[in-house]
């Protein structure tokens, strides 16, 4: 029912109720039928279960498998490694799950633990949980609501709603009836459950509990929204299960192909597809990739963004729309004043007069000694106060006072300034200008003004005086005013978030604004934020389009006003349903839906609600929005290493799977054992594999468009790179020693090569296009102290007895390894050279585009 277009006694009828309250009889038999006033919670899964889920995945499988192989060949070390990468990726995503129960708990902090009541005609203390529909609120300054309530008196009533509606300032209150169809910050007769009461009195009737509510509404919404699948998660499943499916291809033709020509034993073929798996599953690329995202949530946590899930940092990087709130996001979330407008005639002491005006008609400060600074209350005083504070003005002493009331919208003092009795008057524009002398040209000139103002989105206060008699009583000296000026007030952009937004666009991300303000307003900001489409399309009309309607209309506009949490979620959604990849900022309740929806939510870590944090996959911890640029930039570098490490990774493990490979296929021993593919795979996997996580951010990392969210994480370039490489490691580690006829000497320049290999490209990898031996590589210290760790521990295999004996390999002679060395060298120089030619056809077919 919409309770704001009823009057007062007709709630009372329809709630069955009066002015005195329910009886207590009575109060207790609606509890037991509509049940307490707290907020649903889902049913738990038991703990087993939400631990449980997360290690069936093809990954964790593969990964399992892989563990398991690895326990059947002896090697328990390399099987415990696995296990911990298994537990700890389970882990994690365990508690990634758990933040969509730390939201629900944060609403339930909103939720005010006590009430006062009219029952049966007296004041009465009660629960919060024991309120019901048709109970008799009595609510005062300070009080935060305890559930939603249609007003009967509302005595000077400000109410703060910015967490719930987005409204920058607080809302006027009244018991009058309205009419039409109104969004939430415009209804004004309710209060509603979780906003806080900043000044005045009021009686409200109970209308909605619990569930009901507009916050329970928004704890259905957080229930109902299905966490989000992360771009990278989604991609590694994909290359997850390539990898998988080709492996299982491999091993079933080569078994019934071996069995069938060669009739191969059955323990031999086993040996030999353990052999194969453990060769092609990257079984510690999970570790590197999670290390690499790690050491991102570190250097985003220095720069103020705090990621609470890993995967999170490289969705940041694939962003393709940013849909951000404004109130406390974009601006600064403290009243302004922006404009001054004076007299056209004005005096050289305009200005000084209107800050006296400012400095003592207003109620929040009492004396000098009191800092503007830790005054609180209402956010328009406390601009006017700000905007004054550095005329170093004392306070007059108020002899007479009349304080604003929403019925005759100003604020008048009386002030005796040398012996003198001077009247102070703020308030309404239109108020104040029928109380002044003016002419028409006056009229017209001050109505000009006020209109352009509004244009801009501000609210306009107007300042007048008049010098009264000594005896005068200023309620009858309300006219002939004479008009000091008048001000505009708004909250004004964060000059970074400006920056940040200009940054945002150059790299190719769309920054669409939702609000809960005033179109004007947020009409206002939107431009001078600078987004590209000032057109705004309000919460109204978004009810009133189709689906398909609305999926045309959200591409096309970058404003959105007058929101309620459905609509920010509709948003969110009907971009995530055209392919965006879609981060959602937000401080307010009223953002947690839609920040839990988006593929990345963004909180506000200082003005942020608890509810908006713990819904968030990312907390900016200095409520800027520059920050988040910053973030989308470590966010671009981090996938550019992910993808140069799964670049290196891959050509070294299918390198050694096509040597099984190739053996079985000529019928021919395994040129490796299973104890030294594995040797090969830990000696890169600890020493090389870590580096390339440490490479800077391209210079052009922010100039480039996001990347295409249906890209995979292996184009057909890197495919073909990696099918290449494989094969260059390949065949000349297998035609070196091959000419050996030592089988031990054989093996040892067999791994030693690939090793040298592998070494120079991961070298190739630090750019995927550009030259590898450029300045910045001197920049990555992890690459040296990486090679260097390479030597140390490759070299105690090849001069080291023990070690020899352990995995079956010998000493070479000098000239052994200069022939190994060259053909690492040629697989580098190759590799190079296809960079190149590969970047110039690039460069040619943009030239001729541009």
């Amino acid at each position: 029912m919409k309770y704001y277009n009823q009057t007062t006694d007709k709630t009372l009828k329809h709630l069955d109720t009066t002015r005195k309250g329910l009886p207590q009889g009575e109060r207790q038999q609606r509890l037991e039928r509509i049940g307490p006033n707290k907020l649903k919670e889902s049913k738990q899964k038991p703990l087993w279960q939400k631990i449980g889920k997360h290690f069936i995945d093809l990954l964790m499988v593969v990964l399992i498998v892989a563990g398991i192989l690895k326990g059947i060949t002896g090697d328990y070390v390399e099987m415990s490694i696995i296990f911990a990468v298994v537990i700890i990726n389970g882990l994690i995503g365990y508690f990634q799950e758990r933040k969509a129960e730390a939201s629900l708990n944060g609403l339930k902090q909103m939720m005010a633990k006590e009430a006062v009541i009219l029952t049966e005609g007296h004041r009465k203390k009660v629960a919060a949980e024991t309120l019901v529909p048709g109970d008799l609120l009595l609510l005062h300054s300070g009080d935060i609501l305890p559930a939603d309530v249609r007003l009967l008196e509302a005595h000077d009533l400000l109410v703060e709603e910015a967490p719930l509606t987005g409204e920058s300032l607080p809302i006027e209150k009244t018991a009058e009836t309205l009419t039409g169809t109104l969004p939430l910050g415009d209804r004004v007769n309710l209060a509603f459950s979780g906003t806080q009461i900043q000044a005045g009195s009021a009686i409200g009737i109970v209308t909605d509990t619990g569930d009901q509510t507009e916050i329970g509404k928004i704890n259905s919404a957080l229930q109902n929204v299905a966490p989000q699948t992360t771009p990278l998660i989604r991609k590694m499943n994909q290359l997850n299960q390539q990898i998988f499916k080709g492996l299982m291809l491999f091993i079933v033709f080569l078994v019934f192909f071996t069995t069938l020509r060669y009739g191969m034993e059955a323990n031999l073929l086993l040996s030999a597809v353990i052999a194969l798996i453990v060769a092609i599953v990257p079984e510690g690329l999970p570790a590197v990739l999670t290390m690499i995202l790690s050491m991102g949530v570190k250097e985003m946590s220095d720069q103020k963004a705090i990621v609470k899930s890993m995967p999170a940092v490289e969705t940041l990087g694939s962003m393709t729309v940013i849909c951000s709130d404004k109130t406390g996001t974009l601006t600064k979330n403290e009243m302004t004043v922006t404009d001054l407008i004076l007299p056209k005639q004005a005096p050289t002491s305009a200005i000084a007069d209107l800050k006296l005006i400012m400095n003592n008609c207003q109620d929040l400060r009492t004396s000098k000694q009191q800092a503007v600074s830790q005054l609180q209350g209402n956010p328009t005083e406390l601009a006017l106060l700000r905007y004054a504070e550095d005329a170093n003005q004392e306070l007059l002493e108020k002899v007479q006072k009349i304080p604003f009331h929403s019925q005759h919208k100003y604020m008048a003092t009386a002030h005796l300034m040398e012996e003198q009795l001077t009247l102070f008057v703020k308030g309404a524009p239109e108020v104040l200008l029928a109380k002044a002398n003016l002419t028409p040209a006056e009229s017209t000139y001050w109505q000009t003004e006020i209109a352009n103002l509004a244009k801009k989105g501000q609210r306009v206060l107007a300042f007048a005086k008049k010098d009264l008699e000594p005896e005068a009583v200023i309620q009858e000296e309300l006219k002939d005013l004479t008009i000091m000026g008048l001000a505009g007030i708004i909250d004004p952009p964060k000059p970074a978030a400006i920056k940040a937004v200009a940054s945002c666009q150059e790299a190719g991300i769309v920054v669409k604004m939702i609000t809960g303000d005033h179109k004007d307003t947020a009409q206002a900001i939107g431009r001078q934020i600078g987004l590209k489409h000032d057109s705004v399309l309000e919460g109204a009309d978004i009810d009133r389009l189709s689906k398909e309607a609305f999926a045309q209309a959200v591409k096309k506009t970058d404003i959105f006003a007058r929101t309620t949490p459905e609509h920010k979620l509709r948003i969110v959604t009907a971009l995530q349903e055209q392919g965006e990849i879609v981060g959602m900022t937000g401080d307010g309740v009223n953002d947690a839906p839609a920040l839990k929806k988006a593929d990345i939510g963004i909180a506000m870590g200082i003005k942020g609600s608890e509810v908006t944090k713990e819904a968030a996959d990312m907390v900016l911890a200095d409520d800027n929005f520059a920050t988040i640029a910053t973030a989308v930039k470590e966010g671009r570098r981090i996938f550019d290493n992910l993808k140069k490490t799964i670049n290196f990774f891959l050509p070294s493990a299918l390198a050694q799977g096509l040597l099984v490979i190739f053996a079985l296929l000529t019928d021919r021993p395994l040129p490796l054992s299973p104890v030294q593919i594995l040797w090969v795979n830990m000696v890169t996997t600890i020493t090389l594999s870590y580096a390339l996580g440490f490479e800077k951010a391209h210079e052009n990392t922010m100039k480039r468009p996001p990347r295409d969210p249906k890209e995979k994480i292996l184009s057909l370039h890197s495919l073909a790179r990696i099918l290449y490489v494989s094969v260059l490691i390949t065949i000349p580690a297998y035609l070196f020693s091959s000419q050996v006829a030592d089988p031990v000497v054989a093996q040892t320049m067999l791994l030693q090569s690939i090793v040298l290999a592998q070494a120079l490209y991961m070298i190739n990898c630090r750019e995927l296009l550009d030259a590898s031996l450029n300045k910045s590589m001197l920049q990555n210290k992890a690459l040296w102290i990486s090679l260097g760790a390479l030597v140390l521990v490759q070299g105690s295999l090849l001069t080291l007895s023990f070690m020899q004996n352990l995995i079956g390999t010998t000493s070479l002679s000098l000239t052994q390894h200069l022939v190994l060395l060259a053909g690492a060298l040629l697989i580098f120089a190759i590799v190079e050279l296809e960079k190149k030619l590969l970047k110039n056809k690039r460069l040619r077919q943009e030239e001729k585009i541009a």
